[in-house]
């Protein structure tokens, strides 16, 4: 397993080494001991998994303390672009984004740790993205930030200068400004 820092070095690229032949693969994607040595001591208590056509935008979503979220992210077909915001108020790198391209082919994951909002955008025909949480979902601490906050400056890969699909509860997500944040009074 290769572990590699990106511009915020708390969120972290994984790619797992593959062993694989002519019937195909394998491939550890979680391991406590070589991702605690890596720097990623998490204890996970759920598993999600979407499917998503082209287009999608989800996001950006997170959890509040006490139940902030921790996910280590994959996508298991398809690509998507995936995003990590800074939402740590008094962080060196707080309102900072970081995206990175997941793929069935790259087999790369994320960690998005808690305390960052998360979001991904579709760029294949569909996508199976899988993610494992340090929490428990819990809607009464869930907060979504508008994908296109302008003092994020995100650049997300919008193909064909199409609008993304999002949901009701995304595009009625608050400004990045206006957010109730990680670290909130």
């Amino acid at each position: 397993m290769e572990v590699t820092e990106t511009r915020i070095p708390d969120v972290k690229l994984i790619k797992p080494k593959l062993f694989g032949d002519e019937r195909g693969f394998f491939m550890e994607t979680w391991n406590a001991r070589a991702f605690a040595k890596a720097g990623i001591d998490a204890s996970f208590v759920q598993d999600n998994h979407s499917r998503s056509v082209r287009h999608t935008l989800r996001g950006l979503h997170y959890q509040l303390p006490p139940h902030a979220q921790g996910k280590l992210v994959r996508v298991t077909r398809g690509e998507v672009f995936d995003v990590a915001v800074d939402i740590r108020k008094g962080s060196p790198t707080f309102g900072q984004w970081v995206g990175e391209v997941l793929s069935e082919e790259n087999q790369s994951q994320l960690w998005v740790p808690p305390g960052f909002a998360h979001g991904f955008y579709v760029m294949s025909d569909s996508a199976d993205f899988q993610y494992k949480c340090t929490e428990f979902y819990a809607p009464g601490h869930e907060r979504c930030i508008r994908w296109d906050a302008s003092e994020l400056n995100i650049d997300w890969p919008i193909l064909d200068n199409r609008e993304p699909l999002v949901s009701e509860k995304d595009r009625n997500a608050s400004n990045f400004l206006e957010a109730e944040l990680y670290g909130s009074d």
